[in-house]
């Protein structure tokens, strides 16, 4: 019995994708919790406001690229799920796990902000970044060795994720090795690496576009 459960369990991809919208969202809602305007009560003029915003503008900063991160997974999930004929038990289970380490963001980002002038604080977050990857790696190597992915998808596709995967890890873990210089630094350099994930494709295809024109 079973047997036959694990079989016609956990085979729905769009459930899937659903539950994933809505826990990434709760996440991305989440973040802001955490900002907090400067108290009124220590603003007495122009220049003491100007002078609070800027002592929150660090936490502003790792909510935007904890933001981005949660933007970059979340379309790194879709893409796979897009490209999945159907799911099962084990593949499900292993993008709950995902799911898992997304509603974990908003603490590691918290931690992060609170404690910015301390290296553990940096690696943490960056551990939770490399939980991400990880798990997306192993999804999707899962589902094309179980040929869950539908059958007309070009090697090319399963190639290119798995690179953009690998490649965006080693970025991730060298910007994070710069916090033994300045953990600013790292964040950055992480927030430069994720803008250029998200604006450098349409940069490429509006070149593209203008060369055939």
């Amino acid at each position: 019995m079973n047997t036959f459960y694990n079989r016609v369990a956990g085979r729905s991809v769009e459930r899937l994708a659903a539950l994933s919208d809505g826990i990434f969202a709760v996440a991305m809602t989440l973040l802001a919790i955490d900002l907090r305007l400067p108290a009124a009560e220590v603003i007495h003029s122009e220049r003491d406001l100007a002078h609070a915003l800027l002592g929150v503008a660090p936490n502003v900063l790792v909510y935007f690229m904890s933001f981005l991160t949660l933007g970059i997974f979340w379309v790194g999930q879709q893409s796979q799920l897009n490209h999945l004929k159907r799911s099962n038990l084990r593949l499900t289970w292993i993008h709950l796990l995902l799911l898992f380490g997304v509603t974990l963001l908003p603490l590691s980002t918290k931690f992060l902000a609170e404690f910015m002038h301390y290296r553990t604080a940096m690696v943490v977050y960056w551990l939770n970044i490399l939980l991400f990857g990880v798990i997306l790696y192993i999804s999707w190597g899962y589902a094309t060795r179980n040929l869950l992915v539908k059958e007309d998808l070009p090697r090319e596709v399963t190639v290119a994720i798995c690179r953009r995967i690998i490649v965006a890890q080693i970025l991730y873990a060298f910007a994070t090795a710069l916090c033994l210089i300045d953990i600013r630094l790292s964040i950055v350099l992480i927030v430069a690496f994720q803008l250029n994930f998200v604006l450098a494709p349409g940069f490429r295809e509006s070149a593209a576009q203008a060369a055939e024109e």
